[in-house]
């Protein structure tokens, strides 16, 4: 169902902004107060790359008035394959100088802050302080971490994606939405302790035509956020897969119910058993003998093989749905382990027996 709209609207749009925006003003639920409050919105856009060049063309173009954009980088050439904002000629330029110049070609009386800066967790709540809400197109974990911190602590939502090769994932994380709503936030899909090391673009490459559809996708969720329309992904992930031509979704839950402040503290939780860790050899065996084998790694690492007969799965797709495996025993399997470790601790506490290969697929070496 729709979320109260963030935004109140301003008084009147200029004649020359109600011709350029009319076939929103002529969609049914948007409409004239729709498009008012887009005038009044501010978004704060964590990067002017791959996500965050069609995102901020896509904001600009639909007439939201003030967009922040916060990136320290320069243009290089091999930036020009997907990231939109830019052309040849500003190679060697800021990036956010493009946000600048691709905002006023487009949507003058939209005002774009160029901050040439880069976001840390120390300044990420000054810099994202007044925008009603953020869109993190960042290309490392610790800056979405930093971002999605200083979000939780300036209550607004964060319209976060990412891509990777042909693989995309869309979301909406916010600690503090309306009275009956659950808070999501980033650390309910991926922790910060099992996120590990992640290969950047130049080691695997992606889909510059992907970035185009995520950054659309993540321009759309702000709208209907703005302006109070649709149902946004808040409890829900986007999963793309490009080459499969396939979007579904999943549903996030909080990892942790947080109670209210107000509420009792609940009664000490009893300690799970510990999870085994096993060797190669006895999850062979196990395999062997019926267990089924769970590889929690993502795509781009299991294209490279996997443990013959495994189930591959995500962790962050397990993750929002581990009924998925409703029966073990099951050993888990991940790069190194820590990833593997989260999934066996939701399936233990679902009853499900499990284990992890101790090390993960890093420490083995198959005869």
């Amino acid at each position: 169902m729709p979320l109260p709209p963030l935004v109140d609207p301003v008084p009147a749009l200029t004649d020359a902004e109600r011709a350029r925006t009319a076939r929103h003003v002529a969609l049914a639920g948007l409409g004239e107060i729709g498009q008012r409050r887009l005038a009044a919105a501010h978004v704060a856009v964590i990067g002017a790359g791959g996500l965050g060049s069609p995102a901020i063309l896509a904001l600009a173009a639909a007439g939201v008035g003030t967009l922040t954009v916060i990136d320290d980088d320069i243009v290089e050439h091999t930036n020009l394959q997907r990231q939109v904002l830019h052309r040849l000629a500003d190679i060697g330029a800021a990036k956010v100088d493009s946000a600048v110049r691709v905002a006023a070609d487009l949507a003058p009386e939209t005002v774009v802050h160029p901050v040439r800066e880069r976001l840390t967790g120390e300044n990420a709540g000054d810099l994202l302080r007044g925008a009603h809400l953020v869109i993190d197109g960042s290309d490392t974990f610790e800056t979405r971490a930093a971002v999605a911190a200083a979000c939780e602590g300036l209550g607004i939502p964060l319209v976060w994606g990412v891509v990777q090769e042909f693989h995309a994932q869309v979301t909406v994380f916010w600690s503090a939405p309306p009275a009956g709503i659950a808070p999501v936030r980033l650390s309910d899909l991926h922790r910060a302790e099992e996120v590990g090391e992640l290969p950047t673009c130049a080691a695997v490459g992606v889909l510059g035509a992907l970035c185009l559809q995520v950054g659309g996708l993540l321009a759309t969720e702000a709208v209907k956020l703005l302006t109070g329309i649709g149902e946004p992904l808040l409890g829900r992930v986007a999963v793309i897969d490009a080459l499969a031509g396939t979007q579904r979704e999943v549903p996030l839950r909080p990892a942790v119910l947080r109670p209210a402040a107000s509420a009792p503290a609940p009664a000490p939780t009893p300690a799970r058993e510990e999870i085994p860790h096993i060797t190669a050899a006895e999850m062979l065996a196990a395999q062997e003998a019926g267990a089924t084998l769970l590889d929690v790694r993502e795509p781009f690492e299991t294209d490279a093989g996997i443990v013959g007969g495994s189930v591959v799965i995500p962790l962050a797709d397990f993750l929002a749905d581990p009924g998925q495996i409703d029966d073990g025993p099951v050993v888990v399997i991940c790069a190194h382990g820590i990833r593997a470790l989260r999934a066996a601790e939701v399936l233990q506490g679902r009853g499900v027996t499990a284990s992890v290969l101790a090390g993960g697929l890093a420490a083995w070496t198959p005869a």
